[in-house]
């Protein structure tokens, strides 16, 4: 039996990770009044510098709930931008699929850069007594016992909980302590990230253009301070070809860019530097063990393909959550079986459709030649007529399906 030493700190939460996924899930605990030990071994100045991150994230619907609930709404708004509609296309070839929702239905979603998002949450995570934050420094160890869960931080530190949450990333070191098996793969693409500017505006419409070699993703952004209309470019290549595109000169990576846009937003320029990650899958086989959860990447990273990932490890903080403070009104505490059990039921299945589905569409789109392409635009345009299946993307798009937790509900 394992048990917290007297001098230990104790939480009701220990969260291994301070990103996106794990930060929001410490604030949403802390409104529900749990408190949280936050782990995270970087340096937040570093993690906010200008050019540190030129990432963009689509905030679906129900996850502007969850930031709307947990106090972020109101620094944030004026930072996202609107998606009005989603455009999809096989290579800007005749039969693409228009998702634009009506008038009084709202936007599918806003986009907003990655550092936004931090900035807001370290700031109100910074404000929050229920939060203690160690940054810059690691947990050194962590035991996990029938009452309770523990971690002693490289300075000395001992901390003490009644839960572990994994939400460390990709390469979560305690799912591997913990035991937990992986599904996994190497998509063997490498995603470029950068910003342009262009002289058309976008219209709120996100575009995604699939090609043989990966997708190639234009994100609407809020405008410059000077008025110059501003994208997120995601373009996917295969690994062996990555080296050779980031080499480019900023004119003829332009030049390429340019290609792929067919002119859409007619001349473009760079606005942020070009930055670049691997694609690869994985997927657990079980998201909990004893007093021990995992959120977000830590659980399934998926392909970038739809924009759903971190959406999908903001369902999976606020089903946590949920899932603690309901046992709490019956007098049960965060990391029992019965809290655990609950959320393995209501996560996994979701966590799995998701996963499986970007992989399924990254292999579809992948399919090179002349019959495939045609084969995709015909059910692309078998889409576009249905409003019933146009409806049900849309929702899929908003994050509004399924069993939701009541912090992302309207």
């Amino acid at each position: 039996m394992i048990a917290a030493a007297p001098q230990a700190e104790r939480a009701d939460l220990i969260v291994l990770g301070g990103g996106l996924v794990g930060m929001t899930l410490a604030l949403t605990a802390a409104r529900q009044g749990l408190s949280s030990h936050v782990i995270d071994p970087a340096d937040p100045a570093d993690l906010t510098a200008e050019g540190a991150d030129g990432r963009a994230s689509a905030i679906s619907t129900a996850s502007w709930n969850l930031f709307t609930r947990i106090g972020l709404a109101d620094r944030l708004e004026p930072l996202g931008c609107p998606i009005e509609a989603i455009a999809v296309s096989d290579g800007m070839k005749p039969g693409r699929i228009d998702f634009r929702p009506d008038a009084n239905e709202g936007s599918l979603g806003r986009m907003f850069a990655n550092r936004d998002i931090r900035l807001a949450l370290f700031e109100a995570a910074r404000a929050e007594p229920l939060i203690t934050w160690h940054s810059r420094t690691r947990a050194a160890s962590t035991q996990r016992g029938p009452y309770g869960v523990t971690a002693a931080l490289e300075g000395g530190r001992t901390l003490a909980a009644s839960l572990l949450v994994g939400a460390e990333g990709r390469r979560s070191p305690s799912r591997e302590d913990a035991g937990i098996a992986v599904a996994k793969w190497d998509y063997r693409h490498r995603a470029i990230v950068t910003g342009l500017t262009h002289a058309q505006p976008h219209g709120g419409v996100a575009w995604e253009i699939f090609y043989p070699a990966g997708p190639f993703a234009l994100l609407p952004l809020t405008d410059l301070p000077d008025g110059r209309h501003r994208s997120a470019l995601v373009w996917t290549v295969a690994e062996k070809d990555a080296a050779g595109v980031l080499a480019l000169s900023d004119t003829a990576f332009l030049g390429e860019v340019a290609r792929r846009m067919h002119g859409v937003f007619g001349d473009i320029a760079l606005s942020a530097p070009r930055m670049s990650y691997p694609l690869g899958f994985h997927h657990t086989a079980r998201i909990t063990a004893p007093r021990f959860a995992l959120v977000g990447d830590a659980a399934h990273g998926i392909h970038p393909i739809a924009g759903q990932g971190l959406n999908l490890g903001l369902r999976d903080a606020a089903a946590l959550v949920e899932c603690i403070a309901d046992a709490a009104r019956l007098g049960l505490e965060p990391g029992d079986a019965q809290v655990l059990a609950r959320y393995e039921r209501w996560r996994a299945l979701d966590g799995f459709t998701v996963s499986a589905v970007t992989d399924a569409l990254t292999r579809l789109f992948g399919i090179p030649g002349r019959l495939p392409s045609a084969m995709r635009r015909l059910g692309m345009g078998a889409v576009q007529r249905s409003g019933v299946l146009k409806r049900f993307f849309m929702d899929e798009a908003r994050g509004v399906s399924g069993a939701l937790p009541e912090l992302l509900k309207g």
